[in-house]
């Protein structure tokens, strides 16, 4: 799916907030009820959506991909966290809509002292996890007000041009590809399934399943998903809930006889089907909905995480591989960018949408991108302070000399995933700018050369990447890393490295991305960011026990026009000048005569 110019537009604008929001006050007047929870969400929970799921951007105009609003008869607040918290002030109106803290307040924390005794707060149990409900259901009996579910979603109701569902054919991803078949894959996760006492289980998010039956889709933007329900049964059959338009011979051959299409309006009699079993289900993934029916259908309920998250997260050789192939081809790709950058920028015509165009023009120049991993992150000065940015045409700032470019950006390679950030200079930097660059850079060398022994979790390491802003009273609101899918999504899990205690283990295989970063408000931003493979030290003189590392993947020249190099230690230096050798010996062969005279000078030592 190609990204067109069209999609730099405004889908809304703050204009529009005040129109909706009386429209869906009037429909909650009719239903009886006195306000509404949205979520950023859909039916299966995911970061990235459907048009006709983007409820929340349509009523506030706020285009993050994370957050939530409540709409109450006489106020509404929107929920985002530090990466949006400039964007929603410059997206919404916020005389209809109160800015609020996703992570230090949340909905749930608002309603409690917002709601008024009494009042009836609907919620549309599909958009909601089941562990979500439970705490805004606490919320409101605090408040003395009921949480009522809705049997449609008010939104849908007053959203007169609502998109349709997504058909997009649904495709095979072969054994050259996966590295495993799906049948081995089906039998392994039942398995364990099984050996913690569930006859089957509900598996709803979209990634999860793609890997469990080697599918691909085009349900969503960048991210190939086919959007379905699957049930896995203990013996290893899978039931899969999925639009017959999606589905086609070559399909259907590929899954095979233990795998049976069925249409989604047959998901919820099949759920009422699993009456007497032990059905396993992730209540921090899965609707809420879906626990309400196997609960009234007299299901008993194993609450256990997707038992296809972690397998998937732990890459084989193929995928790895696949994932190594593919950043060398966006690597290329990459340089041939920031080489054709250094040339044009000073010239003062570039503009964020036209050097984002650019840039999605040299990887499709490879011939083998099928779509961006997201909408790319071009940001010129003020704009880079605000770390999930996202260009209109409306706030399409130029390029200027002495100032800051950020661009986040990656591909979807049918062998791998990509997700790479570089900072970059036009012109002369300040000294601070170069100082809180080199910060940033020392903490993702440290993050990036750190040795951990088995069963560390991120959130154990992500100060390693903190430490040399925080020597100065500095730091960023965003985690320092994420889990990366194998041409699936450019965020998963169950990995994660941030300051939350996610107590998931860093494991041989998974891809995490290393992006610490500085936004200074109002003037620039700085993130350094490379994709990752945690990796077993095959042996380490002394040690005890397994140690782990990582394996830096991404390859591309770090702008050393920001580096101050006095501030790097000796070993520091060492990386760099160690990293720049590897990007330059990788890629000269495979880019034009200029870009590879141009790859000289940027990974240069120092």
């Amino acid at each position: 799916m190609d990204k067109s110019f069209q999609s730099y537009d405004d889908q809304s604008d703050a204009a529009t907030c005040a129109p909706r929001l009386a429209a869906l006050r009037g429909e909650l007047k009719k239903r009886g009820l006195d306000g509404f929870i949205v979520p950023r969400s859909d039916q299966h929970q995911g970061e990235y959506v459907p048009k006709r799921d983007e409820r929340l951007a349509w009523l506030t105009a706020f285009t993050g991909s994370a957050g939530a609003a409540v709409v109450l008869s006489d106020k509404a607040a929107i929920f985002v966290d530090g990466r949006y918290t400039l964007q929603v002030r410059q997206q919404t109106d916020t005389k209809q809509f109160e800015p609020r803290d996703l992570v230090a307040e949340g909905p749930a924390m608002w309603i409690e002292s917002a709601v008024a005794k009494g009042a009836k707060l609907g919620y549309d149990p599909w958009l909601h996890t089941a562990a979500a409900v439970d705490g805004l259901k606490a919320s409101a009996a605090k408040a003395g007000a009921e949480l009522v579910a809705c049997e449609s979603n008010p939104i849908d109701a007053v959203w007169s041009d609502q998109p349709e569902a997504p058909t997009a054919k649904a495709v095979p991803h072969g054994m050259p590809l996966a590295g495993e078949s799906a049948e081995s894959k089906r039998m392994r996760v039942a398995e364990e399934v099984k050996k913690k006492g569930a006859d089957a289980a509900v598996v709803t998010m979209p990634d999860s399943i793609c890997w469990l039956l080697n599918i691909r889709g085009g349900d969503v933007p960048h991210t190939p998903f086919a959007l379905s329900f699957a049930i896995l049964n203990g013996d290893g059959s899978t039931d899969l809930f999925m639009d017959e338009r999606k589905s086609s011979p070559d399909l259907l051959k590929h899954l095979g006889n233990a795998v049976r299409l069925r249409a989604p309006s047959e998901f919820t009699p099949a759920l009422d089907a699993l009456k007497g079993k032990t059905v396993a289900a992730d209540p921090g993934t899965a609707s809420s909905a879906i626990f309400d029916r196997l609960s009234k259908a007299g299901a008993k309920i194993a609450r256990m995480p997707d038992p296809c998250q972690l397998p998937k997260a732990c890459k084989n050789s193929i995928e790895i591989e696949g994932a190594r192939k593919a950043h060398i081809r966006d690597g290329a790709a990459l340089s041939r960018f920031l080489c054709w950058f250094a040339r044009e920028a000073p010239n003062g015509q570039l503009t964020e949408i036209s050097v984002s165009e650019q840039l999605e023009g040299f990887r499709k120049a490879s011939g083998a991108l099928n779509d961006l991993s997201f909408d790319s992150i071009s940001a010129a000065a003020a704009h880079a302070a605000s770390p999930h940015y996202r260009v209109t045409r409306s706030s399409n700032f130029p390029i200027k000399r002495d100032e800051i470019y950020l661009i986040d950006s990656g591909g979807q390679y049918p062998d791998g995933t990509t997700d790479v950030t570089r900072t970059v200079i036009v012109g002369t930097p300040t000294a601070e700018m170069k100082d809180r660059f080199t910060r940033v850079l020392k903490g993702h060398i440290a993050l990036a050369t750190v040795k951990f022994p088995e069963g560390t979790i991120g959130a154990a390491l992500d100060t390693l990447a903190r430490r040399p802003l925080w020597e100065i009273g500095l730091d960023y609101d965003h985690g320092t890393g994420h889990g990366v899918g194998s041409y699936l999504s450019v965020h998963e899990g169950p990995q994660n490295i941030s300051k939350r205690p996610i107590q998931q283990a860093l494991k041989p295989g998974m891809i995490v991305s290393n992006e610490p970063g500085y936004y200074k408000a109002g003037e620039y931003g700085i993130r350094i960011e490379n994709l990752v493979v945690v990796r077993e030290i095959p042996t380490m003189p002394g040690s005890d026990r397994k140690m782990m590392e990582f394996e830096t993947i991404t390859l591309a020249p770090i702008d050393l026009g920001l580096v101050e190099a006095s501030l790097l230690t000796a070993d520091e230096r060492a990386w760099l000048n160690a990293y720049h050798a590897r990007v330059r010996e990788t890629l000269a062969r495979l880019v034009d005569p200029e870009t590879a005279a141009w790859l000289e000078t940027a990974t240069r030592a120092i």
